[in-house]
C-alpha cells in the first residue's frame, strides 16, 4: 500500500511540475492555439469595475474568435495572480489592479480605458497580422 501511495505522489508530482512548466513557458506575445496573439483579461471576482467590463470582454471573444482572449481571476486564484505578475512584467508595466488587459505590450485598466480602447488595440493587431 505505501508503495502505491509513493508511486501516486510521484506521478502527481510530474504532472504539476510538467503543468507549470507549460503555464508559464512564454511570453504575453506567445501564439495561442488559433495562431493569434494572447490577450488576457485580469479581473476580481467582487470587483464591481471588472463585472461592468465583464459583457463587453465577453462580446470581444465572440467577435474576434482569431484572438486567444484569456479570463483570469486573481484574486483567489494563486496561479493566476502568478501569470498576472509575470504577463507585466514581459510587458514593462507595473500591475496596477483590476480590471486591467494586456496585450502583448499593450496595457489597459479600469472600466473606462477598456471598453474604450481594447476593440482599437485588437483590430489594429489584426490588420498587422493579415
Amino acid at each position: 500500500m505505501d508503495k502505491t501511495i509513493k508511486i501516486v505522489a510521484a506521478v502527481l508530482a510530474i504532472v504539476v511540475v510538467v503543468s507549470m512548466a507549460v503555464l508559464f513557458s512564454g511570453t504575453p506575445a506567445q501564439k495561442g492555439a488559433s495562431g493569434a496573439t494572447t490577450l488576457y483579461f485580469f479581473y476580481g471576482e467582487e470587483c464591481p469595475h471588472c463585472h461592468n467590463v465583464m459583457p463587453f470582454i465577453n462580446n470581444m471573444t465572440k467577435k474576434y474568435p482569431d484572438v486567444d482572449i484569456r479570463l483570469l481571476e486573481i484574486w483567489h486564484n494563486e496561479t493566476n495572480q502568478q501569470i498576472y505578475q509575470q504577463v507585466f512584467a514581459d510587458a514593462g508595466a507595473t500591475p496596477s489592479g483590476v480590471p486591467s488587459v494586456v496585450f502583448g505590450k499593450t496595457v489597459l485598466v479600469g472600466d473606462r480605458d477598456i471598453p474604450a480602447k481594447l476593440e482599437g488595440v485588437i483590430q489594429d493587431y489584426l490588420k498587422k497580422k493579415s
